[in-house]
């Protein structure tokens, strides 16, 4: 079954209404993580970081700046089941393979498989951070355009995600006590050697009490400053939803294949 933009909104906007009736019915909250007190203070600065813990689903719109093109992502949170919208092609994880629709080519990059929750993890951190086989742990400050920034980094178990060798360094504004910039690594296409990027948060709106960045502005990184603008996104209409999407819009469509 194939699912164009306009129904899968129409999914979206149906599980909002139901979520408005059944409201006032008891939620079964999951039970919290084991996290350091200096990471949950990092949690709070960032609003009712329990709010997305216990969500079921997620939705957001996201624009690539320059050629302007705009997707849409559906998650379910538990499963990290997703689909991505756009005008160019349909992109989805059933909680085993990836696919694409209509055809590979539709999608440029080197790796549907890498592409398909890359977004999403960027713009959750620090919340994807309290899944399970994360340890985040507060490290020495790190310095960044002459500016000094208190500094944790995330560690991932050796069975935990597609490339558990990457390295993420979280610096933290010293007014707002949110992320001001990420510094991260990407093995995933096997260098041994990688070396770290810089993404910059910006702008952080208000999702009912959970606070999202609505830009992420990648850089090159250069003895300890940021050089080149290597890509921007922004973001609108995120949503954290009690309810999971129907586990059908994440099912390959019959015009889509499966791809790495």
């Amino acid at each position: 079954m194939s699912y164009n933009k306009n129904t899968l909104i129409q999914a979206a906007a149906n599980i909002i209404l139901f979520l408005a009736i059944v409201s006032c019915q008891n939620k079964v909250e999951r039970q919290l993580p084991e996290l350091s007190p200096e990471f949950i203070e990092v949690l709070d600065a960032h609003g009712d970081w329990k709010k997305w813990y216990n969500a079921k689903a997620e939705s957001y719109a996201m624009i690539h700046e320059g050629v302007m093109t705009e997707e849409n992502a559906f998650i379910n949170l538990e499963s990290r089941k997703i689909r991505l919208s756009n005008t160019e092609f349909e992109i989805g994880f059933d909680g085993n393979q990836t696919w694409i629709s209509p055809n590979r080519e539709a999608y440029k990059g080197k790796s549907v498989k890498f592409y398909h929750n890359l977004y999403f993890y960027f713009f959750n951190i620090p919340y994807v951070f309290t899944d399970q086989g994360v340890t985040v742990e507060k490290i020495a400050d790190k310095s960044l355009n002459g500016k000094k920034y208190t500094t944790f980094q995330a560690k991932f178990d050796s069975n935990t995600g597609s490339s558990p060798q990457d390295q993420y360094f979280m610096l933290i504004n010293p007014e707002t006590k949110k992320i001001e910039y990420l510094l991260y690594t990407v093995t995933y296409f096997g260098d041994e050697h990688p070396s770290l990027n810089a993404l910059k948060y910006e702008d952080y709106r208000d999702s009912d009490g959970v606070f999202f960045p609505r830009i992420l502005t990648g850089y090159t990184l250069e003895n300890d400053s940021t050089t080149n603008v290597k890509y921007q996104v922004t973001f609108a209409d995120a949503l954290l939803l009690d309810e999971e999407f129907d586990s059908e819009i994440f099912e390959k469509p019959e015009d889509g294949f499966f791809a790495d």
